[in-house]
């Protein structure tokens, strides 16, 4: 098929993903690949191949640096010691319990090897589609892990080639090739991320601050890839770091564009990965003849039950090692826990990309055996954690009942009363620095005072809800109805009901409704001779409202970045309350004044 015949139809089944996937209640990565399976038992479409080059070159840094743009890094400095076993000793574990299994079912050594490099590692994009349903900081944790582990999945897939090609693998030489791909990936990130700083900091087009940002995973990329190092850790480390600096650097104009083209850009790469992930398989399981299917069924089935299980004893082998802020959750809530975290770790584009890339026939003078058996079952490993895992994971969710967090929730209430206090709090002089009239000042003052009464309000509410649920839980648990609520009722006639719309009485009239006032009536005061159109011009009092606003905008945004280096609130949090603070700026500037 032709390549715009391809784009017209990955367009159309992620169009037909989308739209049936609400209807079906089914997450939308699940639709897709089954799509993807269906549309592989036309002939011409299984030709449709998935190169490798193309998801680590294409797919891979724009959907990485997305998911490193949106993690949180207070997350991933609080749960280091989490993230960093799971991310080396886990994917070392996991690629040698593989690779056990190879050689029980007749692989060479090299080639299970080989295999378990391309299955050991959770898939980031695989997480971030189908692990929202997690609670919040163990999403974050998984994620970061998601992000951080295909370095080592890559270490072990070389010395993997290295030992079937017949190359000569030492000790020495394999502490050498982790060093390099680990610290050359962070070196290259670094390096790229300061000076992509350095340029956006220089400029102030939208187009063009967008422009950088898309060109920084790919530098990132090309840059670790010439020195041999980890290119997916490159971009990951560029994306949390651009993502800190992001707020000083970026305009707010730029930013809101951002926040809308990088989500739509990585939602139809993201669909159509897992449609030709659905077509990768079906052409394995064509090209694969009838006698050995059974066989690489059995190992696939196998390769998959042994990471579930080396993952959940991996958690539970090292959780007398891990730290645990606050009070420890009880035993249960951890077994659940474990459990939940070992079904979300699905594989997805970084292992088939992997497997793809395992060179057929021979190559740099050896044998290269095996690479039809490491496709089958990292495609078959693939399909089964998307469709089984995650299928699973609801009902899992529901059942590990993980007590809701808050902290989030928290943390952004308090963010928004203590902006808008330290606002409020330099209204006076801020009034003063840019000469704005005391009608204009009180006017913002008003609505200050406003807009942190509903912040308090709203956090008084949040907090009444949680004890009143407390309550209602107690008292079913007691079997004790409560009779508050049993003598709530009212007799009387009339009045409002819960729509807000007025009830009737006993004589069966409405009560009077309030006059509303007529577009002629504004129209006749907006005309009226006693306007007195000598007086401060009404633009002169929006060009001061707007020169006030727009500095108590830059105050809170100071005072949030404040609360993000104290580490009292999250980068996500963060990340929120500037998308508010960007949206009101544009509505105060528009958008014509910054082209």
């Amino acid at each position: 098929m032709q390549g715009l015949e391809v784009t017209v139809l990955l367009g159309f089944t992620i169009l037909a993903g989308a739209l049936f996937a609400p209807r079906l209640r089914v997450a939308l990565p699940l639709v897709l690949v089954v799509l993807g399976l269906l549309l592989g038992f036309v002939p011409a479409l299984r030709a449709v191949q998935l190169p490798p080059e193309t998801t680590l070159l294409l797919f891979l840094p724009v959907m990485l640096f997305w998911e490193s743009l949106t993690t949180s890094l207070r997350a991933i400095r609080r749960d280091f010691r989490y993230i960093l076993p799971m991310s080396t000793l886990l994917v070392v574990a996991s690629a040698f319990g593989v690779a056990g299994i190879g050689l029980l079912f007749g692989l060479p050594w090299e080639t299970a090897l080989i295999l378990g490099a391309a299955v050991a590692p959770p898939d980031a994009t695989a997480v971030a589609a189908l692990g929202r349903l997690l609670p919040r900081r163990m999403f974050m944790k998984l994620k970061a892990e998601s992000l951080t582990n295909d370095g080592t999945a890559l270490v072990l897939y070389a010395i993997g080639m290295s030992l079937a090609v017949g190359r000569h693998v030492t000790p020495l030489s394999v502490t050498w090739t982790v060093l390099v791909s680990y610290v050359g990936g962070i070196a290259a990130g670094v390096a790229v991320a300061a000076l992509g700083y350095l340029l956006l900091r220089s400029i102030a087009s939208t187009i063009v601050i967008n422009t950088t940002l898309l060109l920084i995973p790919f530098v990132a990329f090309l840059l670790a890839e010439l020195i041999g190092a980890s290119g997916v850790l490159a971009v990951v480390v560029a994306g949390v770091i651009i993502a800190y600096v992001s707020p000083r650097v970026t305009t707010a104009p730029s930013r809101r564009q951002a926040e809308s083209a990088w989500p739509f850009g990585v939602f139809l790469l993201n669909g159509s990965l897992f449609v030709l992930i659905g077509l990768e398989v079906q052409y394995v399981v064509h090209q694969t003849s009838v006698g050995a299917i059974g066989r690489l069924v059995l190992v696939t089935l196998a390769v998959w039950v042994v990471l579930l299980i080396v993952r959940y004893l991996f958690q539970l082998l090292s959780a007398p090692f891990q730290r645990h802020p606050g009070p420890r959750p009880p035993r249960g809530v951890r077994a659940r826990s474990r459990v939940l975290t070992t079904i979300a770790g699905m594989r997805g584009a970084v292992s088939l990309a992997i497997a793809l890339s395992v060179p057929a026939g021979t190559v740099a003078g050896g044998a290269l055996d095996g690479r039809d058996e490491v496709v089958f079952v990292t495609a078959g490993v693939i399909l089964l954690s998307l469709l089984v895992q995650g299928t699973m994971l609801p009902a899992i969710v529901r059942w590990a009942r993980i007590p809701a967090d808050q902290a989030e929730v928290e943390e952004y209430e308090l963010a928004e009363r203590s902006i808008s206090g330290a606002a409020l709090a330099v209204l006076d002089e801020l009034a003063v620095e840019h000469g704005v009239s005391d009608e204009v000042r009180d006017r913002i003052r008003f609505e200050g005072y406003q807009a942190l009464e509903y912040a308090n309000a709203r956090t008084f509410a949040r907090e009444q809800a949680l004890v009143d649920a407390e309550v209602d839980a107690l008292d079913k648990l007691l079997g004790e109805p409560d009779p508050l609520a049993a003598a709530g009722g009212t007799d009387g006639i009339g009045g409002t009901g819960e729509d807000g719309v007025d009830t009737v009485d006993a004589t069966g009239t409405a009560p009077p409704r309030r006059t509303i006032i007529e577009g002629a009536t504004l129209q006749m005061i907006a005309a009226s001779e006693d306007v007195d159109l000598m007086q401060r011009s009404p633009l002169i009092r929006h060009e001061e409202f707007t020169r006030l606003k727009l500095a108590l905008l830059d105050r809170k945004r100071e005072v949030l970045l404040g609360l993000r280096r104290s580490g009292t609130v999250d980068d996500l949090v963060v990340r929120r309350i500037s998308a508010r603070l960007d949206l009101e700026q544009l509505r105060l500037q528009g958008l014509e004044d910054f082209d």
